[in-house]
């Protein structure tokens, strides 16, 4: 910035945004956790002095804590919209990749320990005794079944071993979690000692997850598909960008009744033989039109390769709109876009929503140009009357690696400023660590995280 040269002043700032949803709905977990474990103690305490009571109590006490984990996570994917809109999908499934663990381990816990309990409880050998267990009581079989299942989804969940899986395949492994919960409800009612002679605590966890599977149900297949025969999708053109790129053109009926907004994405199914039984993230690419949505894509290797090739015509299932990445999310009028590859999608259309006193700095990171969506930004910029800059960074992240500096030199305000970020999680850790060490708030970082 010239020297001398005074900082514009920031109009019409807007009130931070409300955090009420996600407040309410932190707190009704932190409550339903606590219910958990007053509900469970009863039954651990009556027993707690029999041979083998302490192991079992233990028992008792992790396989409602992790089941109640479990079901957590399950809720937190279930879509439901009005903590989505204020949290943002991807913060919802960090959350869900956080619980993940804990349930896994205390429901490892719980296997251990009971068999524990009772091979103490009759003087016998843990080992032999599970086999009898899994073989003579109710349910324990399909529990077994469960608890492999949940811990093979654990592995596969693993950052080091998802990053190298096909999207599709991680999708569909994913699946059969649900049919593990299933198995393992089976064997909680009809084996759980904590639900014999105890109907309030049945009537709990059945109510419990009966309200999980109806939000799973309602939000993830019921809306959806109420909302694509109500809007009638179909592909409307494929327009190639380069060799590897191109846009997606859907068009439909009264499509602005979504109330989707450019930074949004939605989880789209395209009506092909091999494709039509599979959703797949993709952001919008501009604001949508009253009868038309755009999302540009890659050809990555998998699912993304066909689409380049999709024919006009073409039914298309969606869910959706999600995501938090919106501008109404911003605290103050003057923003830094900051995206990496195609995390720069999100952008693009953000910028299609601004507000005509807010003004805007991109910053786009590439490994070469020509790169896609570069030629819109640079139009957008030239016709924004000097509100909006675009700088096309183009290099290896060793050379540009986001430091404080650099994000300096092109957003000399950005400590004043709301700064968006989309890309791979290194990007977003690297942008994140800069903009908080050049003074701006962490509630004024928003992501979107591209990665499965």
């Amino acid at each position: 910035m010239p020297t001398g040269q005074r900082p514009r002043p920031i109009a019409a700032v807007r009130p931070r945004p409300s955090r009420r949803a996600g407040d309410l709905a932190a707190i009704a977990a932190g409550i339903g956790g606590g219910l958990t474990l007053a509900i469970s103690l009863p039954v651990v305490v009556t027993g707690w002095a029999n041979p083998g009571g302490i192991a079992n109590g233990l028992g008792i006490l992790t396989a409602m804590a992790g089941t109640y984990l479990a079901l957590l996570g399950c809720l937190l994917m279930a879509r439901l919209p009005w903590i989505e809109r204020e949290v943002g999908q991807d913060r919802l499934t960090a959350w869900h990749r956080v619980l993940g663990p804990y349930a896994l381990v205390l429901i490892s816990l719980h296997v251990a320990l009971t068999t524990v309990g009772y091979a103490q409880s009759i003087g016998v050998n843990p080992l032999r005794e599970l086999v009898t267990i899994t073989f003579t009581m109710a349910w324990m079989l399909p529990a077994l079944a469960a608890f492999c299942l949940m811990v093979a989804l654990g592995v596969i969940s693993w950052r080091r071993i998802r990053s190298r899986m096909r999207y599709e395949t991680w999708l569909m492994a994913h699946l059969y979690f649900y049919l593990a919960i299933a198995l393992a409800f089976g064997h909680q009612i009809e084996a759980g000692s904590i639900f014999v002679g105890h109907p309030i605590a049945e009537a709990y966890w059945i109510g419990l997850t009966v309200s999980v599977l109806l939000a799973l149900l309602i939000w993830r297949i019921g809306l959806p598909l109420a909302r694509t025969l109500r809007h009638g999708a179909r592909v409307q053109a494929v327009v190639p960008i380069d060799d590897e790129t191109a846009h997606v053109y859907v068009s439909g009926r009264r499509i602005d009744a979504l109330g989707a907004q450019g930074g949004q994405w939605l989880s789209w199914r395209f009506g092909t033989r091999q494709w039509w039984w599979q959703g797949h993230p993709y952001s919008l690419s501009a604001r949508p039109q009253s009868t038309q949505m755009r999302i540009t894509v890659k050809d990555l290797g998998d699912q993304s390769g066909s689409l380049l090739s999709l024919k006009a015509g073409t039914r298309v299932f969606f869910e959706g709109p999600y995501g938090a990445f919106r501008v109404d999310r911003r605290e103050t009028d003057r923003l830094v876009l900051i995206g990496a590859g195609v995390g720069i999608t999100p952008i693009r259309a953000l910028l299609d929503e601004l507000p005509a006193h807010v003004s805007a700095t991109v910053i786009y990171r590439v490994h070469a140009e020509p790169s896609p969506l570069a030629d819109e930004l640079r139009w957008i910029e030239s016709s924004s009357g000097g509100r909006i800059r675009v700088f096309v960074v183009a290099g290896t992240r060793r050379q540009f690696p986001m430091t404080p500096g650099q994000l300096r030199q092109a957003a000399p305000l950005i400590g004043e400023s709301d700064v968006y970020v989309c890309g791979p999680t290194g990007f977003i850790d690297a942008v994140t660590a800069s903009a908080v060490e050049l003074g701006v708030p962490s509630r004024r970082i928003h992501h979107e995280l591209f990665e499965f």
